[in-house]
């Protein structure tokens, strides 16, 4: 692989964006270029008019995690802000995430997965939270994505044995939603794209926001954020469609509109 070949290859088809992790010679670890136009690039997905995003790798990895061979002698502090500034933006995107992980998931890259909203795998997949067999502790949000997924114990077992983990055993334990063969990854994941594409941005979006929040809020909270964003809902082209489709036994055409003349009934 040359310099001048891009370290991060992008693609839109049909609102969905595809961001494929592009150095195949290091299993795509990302050194301080790929941090900063994966996080370019996830923060311009938050203003670009998409309703999916799919990340992946290339050449049958998804990614080996940061690249620490790379020789930099700035402050750790600020490579940290690096990672920090990519699990914030993946985090707080608005439309559905895909992982979409075909080979090693490891370190920051298995954690990069994880901050999806959605994992994919093949079962040739292998996971890993390496970070205690380099000398290092979890980062780019481990520490807060584990214990949400697998309860405290499983994430410390993870992390301070850094147990490699296959496929089969990652999608056991709630951290792959399915797994599909090498030969079917990719149809499956275009499906998948292209239902949430056709899906209620709007809606989508919300629910999307009530979950992530509710993960860390008591029910009288969670209530009331749901009371707060549904009128919203009621206000978009979607919702009148839905029910128009719903009254006429058709599926619905969502566009995500905006049409807060519309008026319809819960």
């Amino acid at each position: 692989m040359t310099t001048s070949e891009p370290v991060l290859l992008c693609r839109d088809e049909g609102g969905v964006r595809t961001l494929t992790l592009n150095r195949p010679h290091r299993r795509n670890a990302i050194d301080a270029q790929l941090w900063e136009e994966l996080a370019d690039a996830l923060r311009a997905a938050a203003r670009d008019d998409l309703r999916a995003l799919v990340i992946t790798g290339a050449g049958g990895a998804f990614c080996s995690g940061a690249d620490v061979g790379t020789g930099e002698t700035i402050h750790p502090r600020h490579k940290l802000r690096r990672l920090s500034e990519v699990a914030l933006a993946l985090h707080e995107l608005a439309v559905p995430t895909i992982a979409k992980v075909t080979g090693v998931a490891v370190g920051a890259g298995w954690n990069l997965a994880l901050g999806c909203d959605l994992v994919v795998a093949t079962p040739e997949s292998r996971f890993c939270q390496i970070f205690a067999k380099r000398g290092l502790s979890v980062d780019l949000g481990g520490s807060w994505l584990l214990p949400k997924l697998v309860g405290l114990q499983q994430a410390k077992r993870l992390v301070l044995l850094a147990d490699t983990i296959d496929a089969a055993e990652a999608h056991s334990m709630g951290l792959v939603t399915w797994v599909k063969n090498a030969d079917e990854i990719d149809d499956f994941v275009a499906e998948l794209a292209r239902r949430l594409a056709q899906g209620p941005a709007f809606a989508l979006a919300q629910s999307k926001a009530l979950l992530n929040d509710g993960a860390n809020t008591t029910l009288r909270d969670a209530l009331a954020n749901e009371a707060r964003a549904q009128p919203g809902n009621f206000a978009t082209a979607d919702s009148a469609e839905a029910y128009a489709a719903f009254a006429e036994k058709r599926e619905p055409v969502f566009t995500g509109d905006w049409s807060p003349h519309l008026k319809t009934k819960e």
